[in-house]
């Protein structure tokens, strides 16, 4: 299955890459190599074998509860002792968005 110019043009622009002379005609050759290297693959029969869409199956959640460890904790005034500015319990940044309180 080779890919057209006009084939990689709709990806590109698709993926809102703009490509022209030369780029688009290098891009159509290196991903009709990407895809000839895909080939041998469908060269398995594999009928009874469902496809695997995530590499970790039905793992659902790797991740430990989010809960505060006591002895590793560090302290509000710990956190804050070298903060250039902070009020309530919080650090103070310099605002981003331009607006000032």
């Amino acid at each position: 299955m080779a890919l057209s110019e006009d084939d990689v043009r709709g990806i590109a622009d698709y993926a809102r890459i703009a490509l022209e002379g030369d780029e688009l005609t290098e891009m159509c050759a290196y991903l009709n190599d990407a895809v000839a290297m895909l080939e041998p693959v469908l060269a398995y029969n594999l009928p009874d074998i469902d496809p695997t869409f995530h590499p970790i199956g039905s793992l659902s959640n790797v991740m430990r509860d989010d809960t505060p460890d006591a002895e590793r904790a560090l302290g509000i005034e710990a956190a804050l002792g070298n903060a250039g500015s902070a009020r309530d319990r919080s650090f103070r940044v310099p605002s981003i968005l331009g607006e000032e309180e």
